[in-house]
């Protein structure tokens, strides 16, 4: 029984690591981003290509700055409309302008 339990360990725990082996795992985003710098940088050398690499995995994509959600969207509008208006006044139209769907 003593050696039974600690063979069945081992077992176990060979099954388990070969499960996880098995898994294929997707690239994570900084991993794909170093696959694209990589591309980029081509025949560069030297100082240049750690210069270029370091700049390009530092750079921000240009979509994801751009982008804004619709809440962000209605503000705009709702702060263009409201020009004009102060106070109370503005805080309520605000208020009602941001509340419409």
């Amino acid at each position: 029984m003593k050696k039974l339990l600690p063979l069945l360990a081992l077992g176990l725990s060979l099954t388990l690591g070969q499960a996880q082996a098995d898994e294929k795992k997707e690239p994570t985003a900084q991993q794909n981003k170093m696959a694209t710098c990589n591309k980029q940088a081509g025949d560069k050398k030297g100082d240049e290509r750690k210069a270029f690499m370091s700049e390009c995995l530092k750079a921000k994509p240009a979509a994801a700055v751009a982008k804004t959600t619709p809440q962000q969207e209605r503000m705009k509008k709702c702060n263009a409309d409201a020009t004009g208006k102060s106070g109370d006044e503005r805080k309520k139209f605000m208020s009602q302008c941001l509340s419409n769907k």
